[in-house]
């Protein structure tokens, strides 16, 4: 992990950031492996109870590393296994993580860069990262989640655009497209972010995760189905610590104390 990614743990938060900015956090086989690693303990470790995953340097993240897929040219069966074992194992992790994951966009997001960020619960960008859908400029399709993701974000028109042309498009035409929920001065990002992560990891985080299962499974499910999941999940919050602390709260006129539990 040293060199390729860095995972920091404070006030409850959990901040992975993707640390090659001389590629411009370009996704290799170290780095990938190294994300799946950090996803995956900061989902088992209670004391994160919210994620934040940015990149060093200048860029966000360009993609999958070019040098690393001219290595795969031509190998249709060992690039599948690839992708399951790593693209696609990060986006399953961020999606079914029961804590909110928050993309802090510091530079451009493209390619699987860009899927990175619509698979996140939450994004904010610096004004001037752009973000593309750029595949096609080197013959591929989206991955990392990002035929599902997308055009749910954007609708199927725009999102075969983006797809088709793999144009680069700014930072405010993204919050206006919803792939980001807002677009903030670059000097102002790790204040904005801090602040929303602050609130983050000192609320109810089972709730947060309960909800976070029940909007994904109530956007691919009937109204009978989103009710009957929300009816269950209700139930469990209920059984909640911080449910119970959040209602004496009320009663007392004071602000909850929660843990996460």
């Amino acid at each position: 992990m040293a060199g390729v990614l860095k995972s920091d743990l404070e006030g409850g938060v959990q901040t992975i950031t993707l640390a090659r900015p001389a590629a411009r956090n370009a996704l290799n086989l170290e780095l990938i492996q190294a994300l799946v690693a950090a996803l995956a303990e900061a989902a088992e470790n209670a004391a994160a109870r919210c994620v934040v995953l940015t990149g060093e340097g200048k860029a966000f993240c360009a993609g999958g590393d070019i040098n690393d897929m001219l290595e795969r040219a031509g190998k249709a069966v060992a690039t599948k296994e690839r992708l399951q074992g790593g693209l696609n194992r990060i986006a399953q992790l961020v999606w079914h993580m029961e804590k909110p994951v928050v993309a802090k966009v510091n530079g451009d997001a493209t390619g699987a860069g860009m899927d990175l960020v619509l698979v996140c619960d939450l994004a904010y960008a610096a004004d001037h990262a752009r973000f593309g859908a750029s595949f096609v400029r080197v013959g591929l399709i989206p991955d990392t989640g990002g035929t599902h993701t997308l055009p749910r974000r954007v609708g199927m028109h725009r999102a075969k655009e983006l797809v088709f042309l793999g144009d680069l498009i700014p930072a405010t035409q993204a919050e206006a497209l919803g792939i980001i929920n807002r677009a903030v001065p670059a000097a102002d990002l790790d204040a904005h972010v801090g602040a929303v992560v602050a609130r983050l990891a000192s609320g109810p985080t089972k709730t947060i995760g309960l909800a976070k299962r029940a909007l994904h499974k109530g956007a691919a499910a009937s109204f009978e189905e989103a009710l009957e999941h929300e009816a269950y999940a209700q139930g469990f919050c209920f059984t909640t610590e911080d449910h119970r602390e959040a209602a004496r709260a009320f009663v007392e006129k004071r602000d909850a104390r929660f843990k996460g539990a």
